[in-house]
């Protein structure tokens, strides 16, 4: 037929260009991006060739549902397959970025060890495209697989993506299992079964301990070198934390502000100002010198010695000019009635200065709270900075509460809280609090940690709602929405508790109240 003689045409045209991407099903295949294709004749129907040094590729083709110089679409039959699927041939502008084609040939590459691992399964709608309306990532291959008469969310991390794509998977996890059981037609979704490179799950582990029985979750390591797949136990979560003592965190703060004493411009700012907060850091082995939470120096309690954090030059007598440079720049533009709000030094650090409001008077945010137990980042979270502030606090009636600030929209902020939460409440049950000097003269009651989702009133992100209706229900969480000026007054816009509760494959929540 001409018609097939002129899809060939069109076809060479396009990968003649050398800019030309293939599609099957919406989905990229990055195999074909040097493309080699040819159109053979058979007949009233045809076969469509694709072929690169890794992969080939056969198809029927069924018709031509369109066909220009930028874009060919073809709907073709799967050789063992009733269903058509449709392949598309586009004209690119530009050039895919390295790591866009690695998250796709390991998208390829999983699906092989997928079948391999699991032989008697389905797999659907595997795919790394990123969905913004539903807020699912791209760095994650995600779909879903059958086995008989169950069905799973599925979700991996290639292993380039790193410690970051681990410390965000649960997240999107939890979304993708949400989105696949509202859009389940036959099978019921069981859970969730989340695929991380060898070796890297024990953050993940920790993390699904905060979760219901709604969000059922299993957790493999896979080896792409030989295909090994592990199925992980999810009870033995270590939950690492740090809890230093209040005596050892005073003596490192004394020992800093004695050292500031001996450099002039530190000790006149300190006596002087009161903008100006020192802190501890995690680890005990430095102090940060911040004004209203823009950190400007820092002391090495190992080195005895100062550092400008921004060069980190070290304190003598030559940087004391660009010291007092800075702090009268701070105090000019970090200040709650700057005029030139895009300054820099006044966007900088947005939750640090936030902390800073709140911990000068914490009955701004909530009248319950005890104004002289709220601590900053205590206990430490061993697995580094998550990017969101911990205050923990106590109140009036002995209840004690974690508090998670944001300045910005935040998709991972429910996850990271209770990843607080769960060391919290491991300190609390073990007593550590009062043995390390926390809370003095408080009686702790002995009810879990309620949680504080803290942010300006808009900048909840969308998806925070499906994600806290699959927390445990001994976690009680409110969120807390403030003003958007709130550097200018913090005030509280509204509160908000009791969130709807997620169902498992059988339509059943999990037993228990939450009861603040």
């Amino acid at each position: 037929m001409d018609d097939w003689a002129e899809l060939g045409r069109a076809l060479d045209a396009l990968a003649a260009s050398g800019s030309a991407e293939v599609r099957e099903d919406g989905e990229w295949l990055p195999e074909f991006a040097v493309l080699h294709c040819e159109v053979r004749g058979q007949g009233k129907t045809s076969l469509v060739h694709l072929w690169s040094d890794g992969r080939n590729l056969t198809r029927r083709i069924l018709r031509i549902k369109k066909q220009s110089e930028q874009h060919i679409i073809l709907e073709v039959q799967r050789f063992g397959r009733s269903k058509p699927s449709r392949l598309e041939f586009l004209r690119t502008e530009g050039t895919r970025s390295s790591g866009r084609i690695a998250r796709a040939e390991f998208r390829v590459r999983f699906r092989r060890v997928l079948s391999e691992r699991f032989p008697d399964a389905i797999f659907e709608c595997l795919t790394i495209s990123p969905d913004l309306g539903h807020s699912f990532s791209g760095l994650y291959v995600r779909g879903r697989m059958h086995e008989g008469r169950s069905s799973w969310a599925v979700l991996a991390v290639p292993p380039r993506e790193g410690a970051a794509g681990i410390d965000g998977m649960l997240t999107f996890g939890i979304l993708w299992l949400d989105w696949t059981r509202s859009h389940a037609e036959r099978h019921a979704v069981e859970g969730l079964r989340l695929f991380v490179p060898e070796g890297t799950s024990r953050f993940l582990r920790e993390r699904v301990m905060s979760l219901s029985s709604a969000a059922r979750t299993e957790i493999f390591e896979f080896r792409e070198q030989d295909g090994r797949i592990h199925k992980m136990d999810t009870a033995d979560g270590n939950l690492e934390s740090l809890l230093a003592t209040r005596r050892t965190s005073e003596s490192v703060l004394a020992a800093a502000r004695a050292a500031a004493e001996r450099i002039p411009v530190l000790a006149s700012a300190l006596s002087t100002e009161t903008r100006i907060e020192v802190r501890a850091l995690p680890g005990m082995k430095e102090v940060g010198f911040y004004f209203r939470g823009f950190e400007f120096a820092r002391w090495s309690i190992e080195r005895m010695l100062f550092e400008l954090v921004d060069t980190r030059q070290r304190f003598t007598a030559g940087t004391q000019p660009a010291l007092e440079r800075l702090l009268r720049q701070l105090n000019q533009h970090r200040d709650e009635l700057a005029s030139e709000t895009n300054h820099p030094l006044y966007r900088a650090a947005p939750e640090r200065w936030l902390e800073t409001i709140i911990l000068k008077d914490p009955t701004r945010l909530d009248a319950q709270l005890d104004s002289q137990h709220v601590y900053s980042q205590v206990p430490t979270v061993t697995a580094g900075d998550r990017g969101v502030l911990d205050l923990l606090g106590v109140t009036r009636r002995g209840r004690l509460v974690v508090i998670e600030l944001k300045a910005s929209e935040n998709i991972q902020m429910p996850i990271q809280a209770v990843d607080y939460w769960l060391r919290v409440r491991r300190h609390q049950r073990e007593g550590d609090f009062q043995r390390c000097g926390y809370f003095v003269g408080r009686e702790i009651d002995p009810r879990p940690p309620l949680v504080w989702l803290v942010a300006p009133a808009l900048q909840f992100h969308s998806a925070t709602d499906r994600l806290l209706k699959y927390l445990s229900p001994e976690i009680q969480v409110t969120r807390i929405g403030l003003n958007e000026n709130w550097r200018r007054g913090l005030r509280v816009v509204y509160r908000q508790q009791g969130f709807p509760r997620a169902e498992d494959s059988l339509g059943r929540k999990e037993k228990g109240k939450r009861t603040e």
